[in-house]
């Protein structure tokens, strides 16, 4: 598929069938994250694979927002791997581990893997819940899956401002 055919046509998927993710076609989606640019390269991402019941069942006490996706992806970063940037207010954590995912969200549309970006949750309870260590921060959750028949975008999907009420040339 073309990139500007992924960008158009992926949606948020919010009803999953039962069919698993092939490995191949996972391990596309995290090489997609893997090659993400994050700042100085520091790579600071960290990301778990759920698929188990017990995982999944970790995820669906957290956040009613799983819709029966059989594999989920946990998007976290190190806190200790971070590019601090001038001034010390900001740091690259929260942006790398965005910008991971979302190559990872793309690189599923383009692999005919429906997703869905969740962040309805709790996630230093997450994070506690999978026993993952302290200096990492949690993101955001990914669904992943094939999408059950009838699902499709909200009516609001392709609904989309003009570049003249997001856009300012200065």
């Amino acid at each position: 598929m073309e990139f500007k055919d992924v960008i158009r046509m992926r949606y948020s998927c919010k009803k999953y069938c039962g069919r698993q993710v092939e490995r191949e076609k996972l391990d596309a989606i995290l090489n997609a994250g893997r090659l993400a640019p994050t700042a100085k390269n520091l790579q600071e991402q960290r990301i778990y694979v759920l698929q188990s019941p017990e995982a999944l069942a970790k995820i669906d006490a957290v956040t009613p927002c799983r819709y029966g996706a059989p594999t989920v992806l946990v998007v976290a970063f190190d806190r200790n791997s971070v590019f601090t940037y001038p001034g010390g207010k900001r740091d690259s954590g929260i942006e790398d581990a965005a910008i991971v995912a979302t190559h990872m969200i793309l690189a599923a549309a383009d692999e005919g893997v429906d997703s869905c970006w969740i962040n309805f949750l709790d996630p230093e309870k997450l994070a506690e819940m999978l026993g993952l260590p302290e200096n990492e921060e949690v993101l955001m959750v990914m669904d992943l899956g094939y999408a059950a028949e009838g699902a499709g975008p909200l009516p609001n999907h392709y609904s989309r401002k003009g570049l003249t009420e997001t856009v300012s040339c200065l």
